[in-house]
């Protein structure tokens, strides 16, 4: 079922990062920019993909799609690989622990052309890492290996590897899990600077984020506590990676990736909202209200005189009225 892309010089050539102003490359895909959304399970659909999209980020990772919804042709998977062309480039996120499970699913990727295959090796929720995937793989590199490498014979484009710093304080191994993932074939790694014990507790270390940078010759993108724009370009000129990653700080604020940042007035950032909502209804599934109202809910998280307005949001029975409620002219105040 895998076939062998072609990897001589050319394509060698291209894994090299190329920095023109704020254009860089993973593999043979350029990118227009150096922040980069972040997969979040339940939150990076299309709808969000795209508006993140259009302020700012230079590309957009999927929610996390299991190998094996993918290679049995399950449809419930199979309907978080749509995309759409605006989104370009677009990378979707494999997760599991079988590597010709894995390969058969990039294999069936292929079909929906994405322009790179990531793998999930840094999820530490119990229900993927329960079965060996996420996180847990940075305890069996051997397998990490095979995994990599069976999903790069298999796919028609780039594949990257999003992992940790390492199982716990006690066993950092991102810096040898990153030079093994390289040699597999990887065209770029992703770091987040936790621990797969921290979960998403204490701080990201960046300083292992910089000592991978050091160690590896493909794109380093680092992950981890980034909040607005003008950190990230802290943190990209701290360490010298070449990417940043941005996941929880996009919710409800898709202005983080752009210099200018949230806006400063509630008509701002209902504008915003709107737009979301539209993309929602000409992309997304509006009966999955649940989900819609976290999104929208989360653009007025801390703001004064909106705790009235959020939760009205999360009090809507349908579309409609939660449409009705954000055709509002003004945030009410409390």
């Amino acid at each position: 079922m895998s076939r062998h892309r072609p990897f001589g010089p050319v394509v060698r050539a291209a894994f090299r990062i190329h920095v023109l102003s704020e254009i860089m490359s993973i593999g043979n895909v350029p990118l227009s920019g150096r922040l980069i959304l972040a997969p979040l399970a339940g939150y990076s659909d299309l709808p969000f993909r795209l508006l993140c999209r259009r302020h700012g980020a230079a590309l957009c990772v999927s929610e996390m799609i299991s190998s094996h919804g993918i290679a049995y042709d399950q449809a419930a998977t199979n309907a978080l690989l749509v995309s759409y062309p605006e989104e370009r480039p677009v990378s979707f996120q494999l997760f599991g622990a079988d590597a010709a499970i894995m390969a058969a699913a990039a294999d069936r990727l292929n079909d929906y052309h994405p322009d790179l295959i990531d793998i999930n090796m840094g999820c530490p929720v119990k229900k993927v890492t329960k079965r060996g995937g996420g996180a847990a793989l940075m305890n069996d590199p051997e397998l990490a290996e095979r995994i990599i490498s069976a999903v790069v014979a298999a796919a028609d484009c780039p594949v990257t590897v999003k992992c940790r710093i390492g199982p716990d304080r006690a066993n950092i191994n991102v810096t040898e899990f990153a030079r093994m993932a390289e040699d597999a074939g990887a065209a770029a790694i992703t770091v987040h600077g936790r621990t797969w014990k921290q979960g998403f507790s204490g701080q990201a270390d960046w300083r292992q984020i910089a000592r991978v940078k050091q160690a590896v010759s493909i794109p380093v993108i680092g992950n981890g506590d980034i909040s607005d724009y003008h950190q990230a370009q802290a943190r990209l000129a701290a360490t010298g990676c070449d990417a940043v990653m941005i996941g929880r700080a996009a919710l409800g604020n898709p202005w983080v990736f752009s210099p200018a940042g949230r806006p400063g007035s509630p008509e701002g950032i209902l504008a915003t909202a709107r737009q979301h909502m539209t993309l929602i209804a000409e992309h997304g599934n509006t009966t999955h209200l649940g989900a819609i109202k976290n999104h929208i809910g989360r653009y007025y998280k801390g703001m004064p005189g909106a705790a009235r307005f959020r939760a009205a949001i999360y009090q809507a029975t349908d579309w409609q009225a939660l449409t009705a409620i954000l055709n509002t002219v003004s945030v009410p105040s409390d």
